[in-house]
Protein backbone atom coordinates (compact mmCIF):
# COMPACT_ATOMS: atom_id res chain seq x y z
CA UNK A 1 0.00 0.00 0.00
CA UNK A 2 1.15 3.26 -0.58
CA UNK A 3 0.02 6.88 -1.23
CA UNK A 4 -2.28 7.34 1.19
CA UNK A 5 -1.77 8.77 4.93
CA UNK A 6 -0.73 5.75 6.84
CA UNK A 7 -0.09 3.46 4.08
CA UNK A 8 1.95 0.31 5.31
CA UNK A 9 4.83 -0.57 3.78
CA UNK A 10 4.56 -3.98 3.01
CA UNK A 11 8.08 -4.83 1.95
CA UNK A 12 9.07 -3.86 5.85
CA UNK A 13 6.14 -5.93 7.59
CA UNK A 14 6.21 -8.79 5.97
CA UNK A 15 9.82 -9.98 7.58
CA UNK A 16 9.03 -8.32 11.13
CA UNK A 17 5.33 -11.08 11.00
CA UNK A 18 7.67 -13.65 9.70
CA UNK A 19 9.58 -13.36 13.10
CA UNK A 20 7.01 -12.60 15.43
CA UNK A 21 3.89 -14.68 14.02
CA UNK A 22 4.69 -18.70 14.63
CA UNK A 23 3.42 -20.19 10.87
CA UNK A 24 3.26 -16.81 9.21
CA UNK A 25 4.69 -16.78 5.55
CA UNK A 26 4.39 -14.97 2.25
CA UNK A 27 2.57 -11.82 2.71
CA UNK A 28 1.29 -10.65 -0.38
CA UNK A 29 -1.28 -8.13 -0.33
CA UNK A 30 -2.14 -5.44 2.13
CA UNK A 31 -6.00 -4.28 2.23
CA UNK A 32 -7.62 -1.47 4.69
CA UNK A 33 -11.11 -2.13 5.83
CA UNK A 34 -13.54 0.47 4.87
CA UNK A 35 -15.29 0.51 7.82
CA UNK A 36 -13.59 1.73 11.43
CA UNK A 37 -13.43 5.30 11.76
CA UNK A 38 -11.27 5.07 15.15
CA UNK A 39 -8.28 2.36 14.42
CA UNK A 40 -7.70 1.68 11.00
CA UNK A 41 -7.68 -1.88 9.93
CA UNK A 42 -6.06 -4.23 7.56
CA UNK A 43 -6.91 -7.41 5.40
CA UNK A 44 -3.34 -8.99 5.53
CA UNK A 45 -3.39 -11.96 2.51
CA UNK A 46 -0.31 -14.56 3.39
CA UNK A 47 0.87 -17.60 2.03
CA UNK A 48 -0.18 -19.29 5.60
CA UNK A 49 -3.79 -17.54 5.07
CA UNK A 50 -5.23 -14.19 6.19
CA UNK A 51 -5.26 -12.10 8.62
CA UNK A 52 -6.47 -9.21 10.25
CA UNK A 53 -3.65 -5.89 11.82
CA UNK A 54 -5.45 -2.81 13.47
CA UNK A 55 -3.49 -0.32 14.14
CA UNK A 56 -3.20 2.80 15.99
CA UNK A 57 -3.97 6.10 13.40
CA UNK A 58 -0.93 8.14 11.96
CA UNK A 59 -0.38 11.65 13.24
CA UNK A 60 -1.22 13.37 17.09
CA UNK A 61 -3.59 11.57 19.17
CA UNK A 62 -5.63 12.58 21.87
CA UNK A 63 -4.44 11.17 25.27
CA UNK A 64 -6.09 7.61 25.92
CA UNK A 65 -7.34 7.86 22.92
CA UNK A 66 -6.57 4.73 20.15
CA UNK A 67 -5.15 2.21 22.93
CA UNK A 68 -5.07 -0.88 20.53
CA UNK A 69 -2.78 -2.62 23.58
CA UNK A 70 -5.89 -2.70 25.42
CA UNK A 71 -8.02 -4.17 22.75
CA UNK A 72 -4.90 -6.79 22.65
CA UNK A 73 -5.12 -7.38 26.01
CA UNK A 74 -8.99 -7.87 26.60
CA UNK A 75 -9.79 -10.25 23.73
CA UNK A 76 -6.48 -12.34 24.90
CA UNK A 77 -7.69 -12.55 28.11
CA UNK A 78 -11.19 -13.50 27.16
CA UNK A 79 -10.21 -16.69 25.23
CA UNK A 80 -12.22 -19.46 26.73
CA UNK A 81 -14.65 -17.33 28.16
CA UNK A 82 -18.04 -17.52 26.99
CA UNK A 83 -17.40 -14.45 25.01
CA UNK A 84 -15.94 -14.92 21.87
CA UNK A 85 -13.27 -13.26 20.53
CA UNK A 86 -10.63 -13.93 17.81
CA UNK A 87 -7.75 -15.17 18.18
CA UNK A 88 -4.67 -12.71 19.61
CA UNK A 89 -1.17 -13.19 17.40
CA UNK A 90 0.97 -10.32 18.30
CA UNK A 91 1.25 -6.96 19.85
CA UNK A 92 3.74 -4.94 18.45
CA UNK A 93 5.46 -1.92 20.34
CA UNK A 94 5.38 2.04 18.96
CA UNK A 95 8.59 1.20 17.53
CA UNK A 96 6.86 -1.15 15.08
CA UNK A 97 8.04 -1.37 11.14
CA UNK A 98 4.56 0.74 10.42
CA UNK A 99 5.88 3.36 12.65
CA UNK A 100 3.08 3.13 15.36
CA UNK A 101 1.53 0.19 17.27
CA UNK A 102 -0.36 -2.48 15.97
CA UNK A 103 -2.05 -6.20 16.85
CA UNK A 104 -2.61 -9.15 14.45
CA UNK A 105 -5.35 -11.57 15.16
CA UNK A 106 -6.71 -14.37 13.19
CA UNK A 107 -8.91 -13.65 9.91
CA UNK A 108 -12.88 -15.05 11.00
CA UNK A 109 -15.14 -15.81 8.36
CA UNK A 110 -18.53 -14.64 9.10
CA UNK A 111 -21.27 -11.97 8.81
CA UNK A 112 -21.69 -8.38 10.16
CA UNK A 113 -24.99 -6.82 9.71
CA UNK A 114 -24.50 -3.18 9.15
CA UNK A 115 -28.01 -2.54 9.21
CA UNK A 116 -29.60 -2.96 12.97
CA UNK A 117 -32.88 -3.37 11.08
CA UNK A 118 -31.64 -6.41 9.10
CA UNK A 119 -33.32 -6.50 6.02
CA UNK A 120 -30.91 -8.79 4.49
CA UNK A 121 -32.16 -11.70 7.26
CA UNK A 122 -35.07 -13.59 5.84
CA UNK A 123 -37.08 -13.38 8.37
CA UNK A 124 -38.66 -12.63 11.65
CA UNK A 125 -37.97 -15.76 13.89
CA UNK A 126 -33.90 -15.38 12.89
CA UNK A 127 -34.20 -11.72 13.21
CA UNK A 128 -35.32 -12.08 16.64
CA UNK A 129 -32.71 -14.78 17.55
CA UNK A 130 -30.24 -12.53 16.34
CA UNK A 131 -30.93 -9.98 18.98
CA UNK A 132 -31.23 -12.70 21.80
CA UNK A 133 -27.66 -13.71 20.95
CA UNK A 134 -26.81 -10.35 21.08
CA UNK A 135 -28.48 -9.94 24.47
CA UNK A 136 -26.87 -13.12 25.86
CA UNK A 137 -23.51 -12.32 24.78
CA UNK A 138 -23.68 -9.42 26.79
CA UNK A 139 -25.43 -10.99 29.91
CA UNK A 140 -21.95 -13.21 29.17
CA UNK A 141 -19.45 -10.20 29.15
CA UNK A 142 -20.71 -8.41 32.05
CA UNK A 143 -20.47 -11.99 33.87
CA UNK A 144 -16.98 -12.69 33.58
CA UNK A 145 -15.23 -13.04 36.82
CA UNK A 146 -12.33 -10.47 35.68
CA UNK A 147 -10.11 -11.26 38.32
CA UNK A 148 -10.44 -15.12 37.14
CA UNK A 149 -8.94 -14.26 32.92
CA UNK A 150 -6.31 -11.66 34.57
CA UNK A 151 -8.46 -8.16 34.69
CA UNK A 152 -8.77 -7.23 37.56
CA UNK A 153 -6.62 -4.55 37.45
CA UNK A 154 -8.20 -3.21 33.60
CA UNK A 155 -9.76 0.02 35.37
CA UNK A 156 -10.48 2.14 38.33
CA UNK A 157 -13.10 0.61 40.94
CA UNK A 158 -15.89 2.72 41.93
CA UNK A 159 -17.23 5.44 40.67
CA UNK A 160 -17.55 4.97 37.15
CA UNK A 161 -19.61 7.65 35.71
CA UNK A 162 -18.51 10.33 37.57
CA UNK A 163 -15.49 9.13 36.30
CA UNK A 164 -16.73 8.70 32.33
CA UNK A 165 -18.20 12.11 32.64
CA UNK A 166 -15.26 13.68 33.76
CA UNK A 167 -13.02 11.71 30.77
CA UNK A 168 -16.05 12.49 28.17
CA UNK A 169 -16.69 15.91 28.89
CA UNK A 170 -12.52 16.93 28.37
CA UNK A 171 -12.25 14.32 25.31
CA UNK A 172 -15.06 16.63 24.42
CA UNK A 173 -13.93 19.91 25.05
CA UNK A 174 -10.61 19.11 23.36
CA UNK A 175 -12.02 18.19 20.69
CA UNK A 176 -14.76 20.90 20.17
CA UNK A 177 -15.04 22.97 16.99
CA UNK A 178 -18.47 25.19 18.03
CA UNK A 179 -20.57 25.87 21.03
CA UNK A 180 -23.83 23.55 21.05
CA UNK A 181 -26.19 24.54 23.70
CA UNK A 182 -27.81 21.26 24.19
CA UNK A 183 -24.71 19.68 24.82
CA UNK A 184 -23.64 22.53 26.94
CA UNK A 185 -26.98 21.63 28.76
CA UNK A 186 -26.82 18.01 28.40
CA UNK A 187 -23.14 17.98 30.68
CA UNK A 188 -24.53 20.23 33.52
CA UNK A 189 -27.76 17.99 33.81
CA UNK A 190 -25.51 14.76 33.76
CA UNK A 191 -23.92 16.39 36.25
CA UNK A 192 -26.83 17.17 38.38
CA UNK A 193 -28.31 13.86 38.20
CA UNK A 194 -25.47 11.23 39.03
CA UNK A 195 -26.94 8.40 40.42
CA UNK A 196 -25.35 7.43 43.98
CA UNK A 197 -22.76 4.17 42.96
CA UNK A 198 -24.51 0.72 43.77
CA UNK A 199 -20.74 -1.41 43.68
CA UNK A 200 -21.74 -3.30 40.56
CA UNK A 201 -18.73 -3.74 38.55
CA UNK A 202 -18.22 -5.67 35.27
CA UNK A 203 -15.94 -6.03 32.41
CA UNK A 204 -17.59 -3.26 29.79
CA UNK A 205 -16.85 -3.39 26.09
CA UNK A 206 -17.76 0.05 25.82
CA UNK A 207 -19.10 0.23 22.17
CA UNK A 208 -21.97 -2.75 22.22
CA UNK A 209 -23.66 -2.73 18.80
CA UNK A 210 -24.60 -5.33 16.19
CA UNK A 211 -22.11 -4.19 13.78
CA UNK A 212 -19.67 -4.75 16.32
CA UNK A 213 -19.69 -8.36 16.16
CA UNK A 214 -19.51 -11.77 13.90
CA UNK A 215 -22.26 -13.93 13.42
CA UNK A 216 -22.15 -17.49 12.02
CA UNK A 217 -22.59 -17.55 8.17
CA UNK A 218 -25.77 -20.03 8.55
CA UNK A 219 -26.84 -19.09 12.27
CA UNK A 220 -27.91 -16.65 14.26
CA UNK A 221 -24.50 -17.09 16.89
CA UNK A 222 -22.21 -14.72 17.86
CA UNK A 223 -18.63 -16.50 16.61
CA UNK A 224 -16.85 -12.81 17.65
CA UNK A 225 -17.55 -9.67 19.21
CA UNK A 226 -14.79 -6.77 17.83
CA UNK A 227 -13.78 -3.45 18.53
CA UNK A 228 -12.85 -3.46 22.05
CA UNK A 229 -10.68 0.02 22.22
CA UNK A 230 -13.24 1.52 25.05
CA UNK A 231 -13.37 -1.19 27.35
CA UNK A 232 -12.57 -0.69 30.61
CA UNK A 233 -14.07 -2.30 34.08
CA UNK A 234 -16.78 -0.26 34.93
CA UNK A 235 -20.61 0.23 35.50
CA UNK A 236 -22.21 -2.72 32.79
CA UNK A 237 -25.52 -0.62 33.11
CA UNK A 238 -23.42 1.65 30.92
CA UNK A 239 -22.90 -1.11 28.28
CA UNK A 240 -26.85 -1.82 28.13
CA UNK A 241 -27.80 1.55 27.73
CA UNK A 242 -25.54 2.48 24.77
CA UNK A 243 -27.25 -0.38 22.93
CA UNK A 244 -30.54 0.52 23.85
CA UNK A 245 -30.18 4.01 22.57
CA UNK A 246 -29.52 2.29 19.01
CA UNK A 247 -33.43 2.19 19.51
CA UNK A 248 -34.06 5.85 19.31
CA UNK A 249 -31.45 6.92 16.82
CA UNK A 250 -32.87 7.22 13.57
CA UNK A 251 -32.73 4.59 11.27
CA UNK A 252 -32.45 7.43 8.03
CA UNK A 253 -29.11 8.33 9.46
CA UNK A 254 -25.43 7.61 9.19
CA UNK A 255 -26.64 6.24 12.66
CA UNK A 256 -28.68 3.54 11.22
CA UNK A 257 -30.50 3.49 14.44
CA UNK A 258 -33.90 1.48 15.00
CA UNK A 259 -35.82 4.68 15.52
CA UNK A 260 -38.22 4.75 12.81
CA UNK A 261 -38.16 1.31 12.06
CA UNK A 262 -41.59 -0.88 12.74
CA UNK A 263 -39.68 -3.37 14.90
CA UNK A 264 -42.57 -5.24 15.89
CA UNK A 265 -43.66 -6.04 12.10
CA UNK A 266 -40.10 -7.10 11.67
CA UNK A 267 -39.91 -9.58 14.79
CA UNK A 268 -37.49 -7.23 16.67
CA UNK A 269 -37.53 -6.95 20.44
CA UNK A 270 -38.79 -3.37 21.84
CA UNK A 271 -36.11 -1.71 24.45
CA UNK A 272 -38.31 -2.73 27.06
CA UNK A 273 -38.55 -6.08 26.19
CA UNK A 274 -34.50 -6.01 25.58
CA UNK A 275 -33.98 -4.94 28.71
CA UNK A 276 -36.10 -7.57 30.25
CA UNK A 277 -34.05 -10.33 28.90
CA UNK A 278 -31.13 -8.83 30.35
CA UNK A 279 -32.03 -8.43 33.48
CA UNK A 280 -33.91 -11.95 33.76
CA UNK A 281 -30.17 -13.38 32.68
CA UNK A 282 -28.31 -11.31 35.11
CA UNK A 283 -30.63 -12.04 38.00
CA UNK A 284 -31.40 -8.63 38.21
CA UNK A 285 -34.91 -7.27 39.48
CA UNK A 286 -35.22 -3.57 38.07
CA UNK A 287 -33.25 -0.65 36.80
CA UNK A 288 -34.03 2.44 38.61
CA UNK A 289 -32.12 5.63 36.72
CA UNK A 290 -32.83 4.70 33.21
CA UNK A 291 -33.01 8.61 31.82
CA UNK A 292 -29.69 8.95 33.45
CA UNK A 293 -28.01 6.09 32.08
CA UNK A 294 -29.20 6.73 28.55
CA UNK A 295 -28.20 10.25 28.64
CA UNK A 296 -24.90 9.51 29.95
CA UNK A 297 -24.97 7.16 26.74
CA UNK A 298 -25.54 10.08 24.00
CA UNK A 299 -23.34 12.18 25.42
CA UNK A 300 -20.50 10.01 25.60
CA UNK A 301 -21.51 9.43 21.38
CA UNK A 302 -21.74 12.56 20.98
CA UNK A 303 -17.92 12.99 21.95
CA UNK A 304 -16.49 10.69 20.36
CA UNK A 305 -18.06 11.45 17.26
CA UNK A 306 -16.81 15.50 17.77
CA UNK A 307 -13.64 13.25 18.32
CA UNK A 308 -13.72 11.54 15.06
CA UNK A 309 -14.87 15.44 13.50
CA UNK A 310 -11.78 17.29 14.94
CA UNK A 311 -9.55 14.19 13.27
CA UNK A 312 -10.98 14.87 10.06
CA UNK A 313 -10.44 18.71 10.26
CA UNK A 314 -7.03 17.96 11.48
CA UNK A 315 -5.67 15.47 8.74
CA UNK A 316 -5.99 12.39 10.80
CA UNK A 317 -9.38 10.28 10.35
CA UNK A 318 -8.98 6.86 8.82
CA UNK A 319 -12.26 7.23 6.10
CA UNK A 320 -11.82 11.09 5.88
CA UNK A 321 -14.94 11.83 4.00
CA UNK A 322 -17.43 10.17 6.32
CA UNK A 323 -15.69 11.69 9.01
CA UNK A 324 -16.58 15.10 7.96
CA UNK A 325 -20.33 14.42 8.45
CA UNK A 326 -19.73 13.53 12.17
CA UNK A 327 -20.27 17.17 12.91
CA UNK A 328 -23.42 17.58 11.84
CA UNK A 329 -24.00 13.75 13.76
CA UNK A 330 -23.60 15.38 17.02
CA UNK A 331 -25.86 18.38 17.05
CA UNK A 332 -28.39 15.39 16.01
CA UNK A 333 -27.37 13.44 19.13
CA UNK A 334 -27.60 17.01 21.06
CA UNK A 335 -31.02 17.74 19.95
CA UNK A 336 -32.47 13.51 20.93
CA UNK A 337 -30.25 14.11 24.50
CA UNK A 338 -32.19 17.43 25.00
CA UNK A 339 -35.85 15.46 24.38
CA UNK A 340 -34.63 12.55 26.72
CA UNK A 341 -34.19 15.14 29.63
CA UNK A 342 -36.86 17.30 29.25
CA UNK A 343 -39.32 14.77 30.28
CA UNK A 344 -40.19 15.42 34.05
CA UNK A 345 -40.12 11.74 35.27
CA UNK A 346 -36.99 9.34 35.01
CA UNK A 347 -38.11 6.34 33.39
CA UNK A 348 -37.40 2.76 35.31
CA UNK A 349 -37.07 -0.46 33.34
CA UNK A 350 -37.51 -4.13 35.04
Amino acid sequence: MSGEAGAIDQAALAPYLEAHIPGFAGLSAIEKFKSGQSNPTYLLTAASGRYVLRAKPPGQLLKSAHQVDREFRVMRALAGTAVPVPRMLHLSGEDSPIGRMFYVMEYLDGRIFWDPSLPDVSGNEERAAIYDAMNATLAAMHDVDVDAVGLGDFGKPGSYFERQLTRWAGQYRASETETIADIDRLIAWLETHMPADDGRVSLVHGDYRLDNMMFAPGAPKVIAVLDWELSTLGHPFADLAYQCMQWRLPHASGFRGLGGVDRAAAGLPSEEAYVTDYCRRRGIEKIDNWTFFLAFAFFRLAAICQGVYRRALDGNASNPEKAKTYGQAVKLIAILAAELIGRKNSRKES
